[in-house]
């Protein structure tokens, strides 16, 4: 679970609801200043027992670099509607989701090229979204941050499954409490704890329970997506505890793309080390607009290795 250090919004965002095709998704968009010009547009999908407000720290020196930054809540987090059957959380409906959101920037913004990011599940839900798009593909590029080639790794597993066992019988705020108990870092400031809870009972109980069976069940898709011709970025800290680095470092070479391990974080490069986070991305999708993209036999990608400035 991604803790943002601050809850303050930068300069040039706004929260707003953004309507769809498939319903409305609450979001986070901030836009380059007006003496910046406009290179590209990011959509940011947050993880498991996560939000938009994940990607917070990463808002401000995205758009100071050209990127019109919206981060949103997937269907049933936190301050995004949650669905009326189980069936709508799955896989394949997020993905849609994910598709319409797209379609909506698309509409609505100057044609510039739109990218795509998943942290964490987000990554498999956005690598759905692109195996399930239609051609032509609309996005530009995909990055998988803290996102493995499948389930994952056992210890995690075994985590999610207690907590699977034990949301049809605890209240979600007796829960809370117990996995507060389990908790290891800092304590964070009095507002960021306030809204970390408030998340965690906004969120529906039936996504939490869809996702974490998604993490603990999630297939190796990689060779699907080896065989696109779109710009692929791999990026994780160095001290993942949920998909062992190696694990991602093996899949952007499986998938030929770009990669970068950020140090000084571990899950969350995003809140952890976002300078050092945005510079990746950014270097990452400077090179999209450069170069052509490879297929999946070209040239092997350049590695982006990233550090503490």
């Amino acid at each position: 679970m991604s803790r943002p250090p601050s809850l303050a919004l930068p300069s040039g965002t706004r929260a707003h609801s953004m309507e769809t095709s498939r319903g409305s998704f609450a979001a986070l968009d901030c836009t380059p200043p007006d003496d910046v010009p406009h290179r590209g547009t990011v959509l940011m999908l947050p993880g498991f027992i996560g939000s938009k407000e994940d990607f917070l720290p990463l808002l401000a020196p995205l758009a100071a670099a050209g990127m019109r930054a919206i981060a949103v809540d997937g269907r049933g987090q936190h301050e995004s509607p949650g669905a009326r059957s189980r069936k709508a959380y799955e896989q394949s409906e997020l993905a849609a989701d994910v598709a319409a959101l797209g379609e909506a920037i698309s509409h609505v913004t100057t044609p510039v090229p739109l990218h795509l990011l998943g942290h964490s599940m987000g990554g498999h839900i956005a690598r759905a979204a692109v195996l399930d798009t239609a051609l032509p593909c609309p996005w530009a590029s995909l990055t998988l941050m803290s996102s493995g080639p499948a389930a994952v790794q056992p210890a995690q597993r075994k985590r999610i499954e207690l907590l699977l066992q034990l949301l049809p019988v605890l209240e979600k705020e007796q829960l809370w409490q117990e996995m507060q108990k389990l908790e290891t870092r800092e304590p964070p400031t009095d507002d960021v704890a306030d809204f970390l809870r408030q998340r965690w009972l906004n969120t529906d109980p039936d996504q939490l329970m869809a996702a974490g069976r998604q993490l603990i069940a999630e297939p190796d898709r990689v060779n699907e997506l080896a065989h696109l011709s779109l710009p692929l970025l791999v990026v994780c800290g160095q001290e993942d505890y949920a998909w062992p680095v190696p694990w991602q470092l093996d899949m952007a070479t499986r998938l030929r793309a770009h990669h970068a391990v950020i140090s000084g974080s571990s899950h969350s490069p995003n809140v952890d080390n976002p300078a050092a986070t945005a510079q990746a991305l950014i270097r990452f999708w400077q090179r999209t607009y450069r170069t052509p993209a490879q297929p999946s036999g070209g040239t092997s990608r350049q590695n982006l290795l990233s550090s503490r400035p």
